[in-house]
């Protein structure tokens, strides 16, 4: 027993002496939480996003940390679940059918540059670390899609939602949750090691779903707002609360994915219904999504970070030019102009909750070790460096306007 872990090994052998494993499950949510209440307020005052704050304590807090938590792990996990159910939930209530569908419309050929440029440099990494065919698609897609609730969330911040280049970031952040929509149960089928037919037959199945899902989507919206509504909130959380995690648990049961489940029930449910969950159900989406991001750093000992600390710094790079290569490219597609195209190519930088929503599913499902602590570090560094990037866009001189600059022929003195 080392010095760090001491003070709470001793408090654990108290109070299970004395009140049993409740007491201890109590106190140390408690220091969870509260820690987390510190490290927002430290967020919000230097400007970044809470993400990555709260990975570093899940990594403070887990196997090998300073202050380990064990009797609380149980809750964590339970909790971590319902987190990823309501970011997806609310995800899905930021976008109506019709939003939907314009997005596809206007932006696919945007959508399908992102994908080659984003998820090829992941999968390309992960094959020559070794890692096997699976991993390496997990990779690919924890490259490849950006933070919605980071950008969204900066977007508001910095108060650009009225700018013209922001559809355009909505649109490709639309097109990025469709292909997760497609991707999961794809991937699902690779982690349970089925054979090549099987996992053709339940892939089949698994989109087949998701299309269904779909049109119910854009036919049945109304119908289904109508049917949950309510002026008690109690009685429409109460609903809607039931419903998510009914949906999230059937489409588990279809290895569809929860995740997936909760995005489409979100889509789903539109006007007044809409509106109301989006003023009722971001404090409690906030505080369990927190329980992820804490609950996934405590399943990763922050020695594994050591030996994936340079290629994450490098995949970063990489996929930090790549995602501002795609946003400038459709931003001028859409004709904005070059700072608007600039502003959305930065604003595409930051990853998080799917990129480790992604990399949990692939350390559940045994594809690599090294693949939850080549995650976090990776998010550590694009939610951090893309929020920095988003808040002083106007301030960083567009590469290409600045070597015009620099090659225009200086007047004669």
């Amino acid at each position: 027993m080392d010095a760090a872990t001491a003070p709470m090994t001793g408090l654990r052998v108290a109070v299970e002496g004395a009140h049993g494993d409740t007491a201890l499950v109590f106190i140390e949510l408690g220091i969870v939480f509260i820690v987390l209440a510190l490290l927002g307020r430290l967020a919000g005052r230097i400007g970044i996003p809470s993400i990555p704050l709260y990975l570093l304590a899940g990594l403070v807090m887990g196997e090998g940390g300073f202050i380990p938590i064990r009797a609380g792990e149980e809750f964590l996990s339970i909790g971590a679940q319902i987190g990823v159910v309501l970011l997806l939930l609310l995800l899905g209530l930021e976008y109506s059918p019709d939003d939907l569908r314009v997005g596809m419309q206007t932006t696919w050929k945007a959508g399908i540059l992102d994908l080659v440029l984003n998820a090829t440099p992941g999968f390309v990494v992960g094959l020559l670390m070794g890692w096997s065919v699976t991993a390496s698609v997990l990779l690919a897609g924890v490259t490849y899609i950006s933070s919605s609730g980071i950008i969204a969330r900066l977007l508001d911040d910095f108060d650009r939602l009225a700018n013209r280049e922001t559809p355009v970031i909505l649109s490709l952040l639309v097109m990025e949750d469709i292909a997760m929509a497609l991707f999961l149960p794809i991937l699902a089928v690779m982690l349970v090691g089925a054979t090549l037919l099987q996992g053709a037959v339940a892939a089949a199945i698994a989109i087949a779903i998701v299309a269904v899902a779909f049109l119910f989507a854009m036919r049945f919206s109304r119908q289904l707002s109508t049917a949950v509504h309510s002026h008690s909130r109690e009685l429409l959380l109460l609903s809607v609360l039931g419903l998510a995690f009914l949906v999230a648990g059937l489409a588990e049961a279809v290895q569809v994915s929860a995740a997936v489940g909760a995005f489409l029930l979100g889509l789903t449910l539109s006007g007044n219904v809409a509106d109301q969950l989006r003023g009722l159900m971001p404090p409690l989406r906030d505080v369990f999504a927190g329980i992820f991001f804490v609950f996934f750093g405590i399943t990763i000992d922050p020695r594994d970070l050591g030996p994936v600390a340079l290629p994450a710094l490098g995949l970063a790079v990489v996929t930090l030019i790549t995602k501002v290569i795609t946003g400038v490219w459709a931003a001028r597609r859409a004709g904005i102009g070059p700072k608007g195209q600039w502003r959305t190519g930065l604003s595409l930088v930051p990853r998080g909750e799917f990129s480790i929503v992604i990399a949990g599913l692939g350390v559940a499902g045994g594809a690599q070790p090294l693949l939850g602590p080549f995650a976090a570090a990776y998010v550590l560094i694009l939610a951090v460096a893309g929020s920095v990037l988003m808040r002083y866009a106007d301030q960083i001189p567009h590469p290409l306007k600045a070597a015009a600059a620099r090659s225009r022929p200086r007047p004669a003195v």
